[in-house]
């Protein structure tokens, strides 16, 4: 089966023009995402030499993701994620240059920085979810692994040439030659975005979802996803440690190499360029390693790079971390972002997305400032050996975990639940509704049906259900009663959309152990 997923070239997203194009422009817009990003660190060293003040920005970058991935994940799915993107976009660009301004006049202090690097990542965040869930809707299904793919080495190389040219930028202009570039490059993911006309997503005919029940629902799916939550432990492990570099960086750079924004710069170009060479290696990896060796291995990577940047005292040795920690990235990240986008249907993508990104820089956000106390009171060398350590832990701590490829399950919508029968009139903030399901399971099957009950639960609480339950009748043997409940009606009239066809075949054999048709009766509290 692992075969299967080599035989896509990497190149086959390209052929879709409209990835093509969106690609190119987010590789630009990502490159002065970076610039600034890099010229926001180094800068900060120059207002302070407080360890713990430096891992701020990388706080101040990664926060906002954890905290508005959710919610934004949810607009996503509820609005137009296109639309979405454009408002997002030229926001970004409205707060970024009075950003620039501050810095050309020499205004900036550790707190106005640390402020407007939050506001800018809070409009990141506000994108993040609506970005991957339009992957998709881009490429064909066999193509997502090798579009990921390339989207990452899409950020990688806008790693590898942003934080270079911005040093140089720096270096022969002024530090705020990287926020005006920054200021403007995302013009071009607007008009890639305005000109892309993309099939309307296939519609229930229902009103929109309620933003709060929007998120509830995506929180419900992702407690009842099993494949989602073994990607989100795995992330947990790998980017809590990883980010002890990246918050650490600019200080290995300034005071343990005592290089200038030149050789900072170069370190996050190498990361970018070990990114981009393990990029190609992915494929080949994944084939001999599976997922889940291939995270651990970019784990063992990780934890190997973060021993050199502790003992790094020339550039060559923090050059030589930075390239084996892009390739170490690359392969977990990629990994862990192709085993989350194929464990969600569409309805519920970039909600699911949302929580994976929440996770994941809430991870790097809670380990930035750990490790940046940490380098604070023991040492630059000794933050980074411990988080070595950690991330050499936590490999058999989540290796039960087991990430997912797609293979076993069919989330294409089915929509196989007949429309509930009612004599009338049901308005569709009427409830909550509670399902009740009866079933006469043959004494044969009895055992086979028990043990299908978990799987049933997920199933119903995945789809927006809640109170789950089973109950046997103790007067007639065989007879079961299933029952769940729901927030309202229209909740209950998106369950009957939500199906897939791994859930229709799930019940399928569940109704396979039954002597007749289970028969579904709804109540409405009143």
């Amino acid at each position: 089966m692992a075969q299967s997923h080599t035989r896509v070239s990497p190149w086959a997203p390209f052929h879709h023009r409209p990835y093509a194009v969106i690609w190119t422009a987010t590789l630009v817009a990502n490159m002065g995402t970076w610039m600034y990003g890099s010229a926001a660190g180094w800068l900060m060293t120059t207002l302070t030499a407080d360890p713990f003040m430096v891992s701020m920005v990388q706080v101040a970058a990664t926060l906002p993701m954890f905290l508005f991935a959710l919610p934004a994940g949810a607009l996503a799915d509820v609005i137009d994620a296109r639309r979405l993107l454009v408002w997002v976009e030229g926001a970004i660009i409205v707060a970024a240059i009075p950003f620039a301004l501050l810095v050309e006049l020499d205004r900036m202090t550790p707190v106005l920085l640390l402020a407007f690097t939050f506001l800018l990542e809070s409009g990141a965040a506000m994108g993040a979810p609506a970005w991957q869930s339009i992957v998709p809707r881009l490429v064909p299904r066999d193509e997502l692994p090798a579009a990921v793919a390339a989207n990452s080495v899409s950020i990688n190389m806008s790693r590898a040439l942003g934080p270079a040219l911005g040093g140089f930028l720096t270096s022969a202009i002024a530090i705020a030659a990287p926020f005006w570039v920054n200021a403007f490059s995302n013009v071009g993911s607007i008009a890639a975005l305005v000109w892309w006309r993309p099939r309307d997503r296939a519609r229930d005919g229902l009103a929109a979802e309620r933003l709060a029940s929007a998120i509830r629902t995506g929180l419900r799916f992702t407690r009842n996803n099993p494949p989602l939550r073994a990607t989100l432990a795995r992330a947990v492990a790998f980017f809590f440690f990883a980010s002890a570099y990246w918050a650490l960086l600019p200080l290995i750079a300034r005071t343990q190499v005592a290089g200038g924004p030149e050789l900072y710069g170069l370190l996050l170009a190498s990361i970018g360029a070990g990114a981009i060479g393990g990029a190609f290696a992915i494929p080949w990896l994944r084939a001999r390693l599976g997922a889940d060796g291939l995270v651990a291995a970019g784990q063992v990577g990780t934890a190997l790079a973060m021993l050199l940047f502790g003992l790094a005292r020339q550039p060559a040795m923090a050059v030589a971390a930075s390239l084996l920690a892009g390739v170490c990235w690359i392969a977990a990240v990629s990994t862990l972002n192709v085993s989350a986008q194929v464990s969600l249907p569409d309805w519920v993508r970039a909600r699911g997305l949302a929580v994976y990104v929440a996770v994941m820089f809430g991870s790097m956000t809670i380990g930035s400032a750990i490790w940046g106390e940490v380098a604070s009171w023991a040492g630059l060398g000794f933050a980074n050996f411990a988080a070595a350590a950690g991330a050499f832990l936590g490999i058999p701590l989540t290796w039960h975990w087991k990430l997912h490829r797609g293979q076993a399950l069919d989330l294409t919508p089915s929509m196989y639940w007949p429309e509930p029968i009612v004599t009338t009139t049901v308005e569709d903030d009427d409830g909550p509704v509670l399902v009740t399901v009866e079933y006469r399971i043959a004494p044969e099957h009895r055992e086979a049906f028990l043990d299908a009950k978990d799987a049933l639960e997920r199933q119903r609480r995945r789809g927006g259900g809640y109170a789950w339950g089973l109950f046997e009748d103790m007067s007639t043997p065989g007879r079961f009663v299933e029952t769940f409940r729901v927030e309202s009606w229209i909740e209950h009239l998106r369950q009957h959309d939500r199906g897939t066809a791994a859930d229709r075949a799930l019940e399928g054999r569940v109704r396979g152990y039954s002597t007749t048709a289970p028969a579904a009766t709804h109540f409405i509290a009143r």
